[in-house]
């Protein structure tokens, strides 16, 4: 997993963090332009799109443009989203060849039901794993998006996000609100560089690439974590309502408390458990 402690996402909101200074490096820097490459490259590869056949693609998390460009190199059209203006504004002075537009993707992806043929991210999933109002709430942002893009998609397609896992939790938390929202799919590891593409299939249920590098790995990890419909089935009717008051919930809620200083109940056998009705 990626360490925390330089992680852009922990310093401010997208929309501060991606300012007009930090922009430019999307543009200038050779190196972020490099790896910005290689990792749409993967994410088109995992997509499995017809060859020979330009295809309408969604860019989540667009920022200067860079992986639209390889979309276009690969003669396909595309519209990208980010919430950063200062992002935006760069990819404008680029002159790329896709449509571009403003948006929070945690506030659902705005688009006619079946309109793409597929959509990559590059780096931007793991935003919505933060909470940078009191109102937000990562599950609830997570579904949101999940569902509306899962509905803006054709049937057959593919959704391909590069992210930056902070842990494990983080990584059930997002493939939870994939299910959910009726994706199926996997996680996809490559080596030696440990990237984390989430392949996921919209109205059916695929077989799930393989990862670079695990034939002449000796790694004992699993390059693959894959979920289906069955694996899904457990989560139909969970849609739109909370896991909370449950014992699970409740010693997490203590123990996220005492980290913060507070007193906090010791554990007892009779945490979480519920109480008889008072007549």
């Amino acid at each position: 997993m990626a360490s925390s402690c330089r992680r852009p996402e922990h310093s401010a909101p997208p929309e501060v963090f991606y300012n007009e200074e930090e922009a430019k490096k999307y543009s200038q820097n050779s190196r972020m332009i490099e790896i910005q490459t290689q990792m749409s490259e993967r994410a088109v590869e995992l997509l499995n799109l017809p060859e020979g056949q330009p295809c309408f693609l969604l860019d989540v998390g667009c920022g200067s443009g860079l992986s639209g460009d390889y979309l276009s190199e690969e003669g396909h059209y595309w519209v990208g989203m980010d919430i950063s203006t200062a992002m935006l504004d760069v990819a404008l002075d680029r002159e790329v060849e896709g449509g571009l537009l403003l948006g929070d993707m945690g506030q659902g992806v705005p688009f006619r039901p079946g309109t793409f043929d597929g959509c990559v991210s590059i780096s931007a999933l793991q935003w919505l794993c933060n909470a940078d109002k009191r109102t937000h709430s990562p599950p609830k942002r997570l579904y949101r998006f999940f569902s509306t893009l899962y509905s803006s998609m054709s049937r057959g397609s593919r959704a391909v996000f590069q992210l930056y896992p902070e842990n494990s939790e983080q990584l059930e938390l997002i493939t939870t609100q994939a299910m959910k929202a009726g994706f199926s799919g996997g996680m996809v590891v490559d080596y030696p560089n440990s990237r984390f593409f989430l392949c996921l299939f919209a109205g059916v249920t695929g077989v799930l690439p393989r990862g670079l590098g695990c034939e002449t790995s000796d790694r004992t990890v699993q390059n693959q974590v894959q979920f289906s419909g069955q694996s899904r089935s457990r989560f139909k009717n969970l849609k739109g309502k909370s896991a909370k008051k449950g014992k699970d919930w409740i010693l997490e809620k203590k123990e996220r408390r005492r980290r913060q200083g507070r007193d906090v109940r010791p554990d007892t056998k009779y945490t979480g458990r519920q109480r008889r009705p008072h007549f």
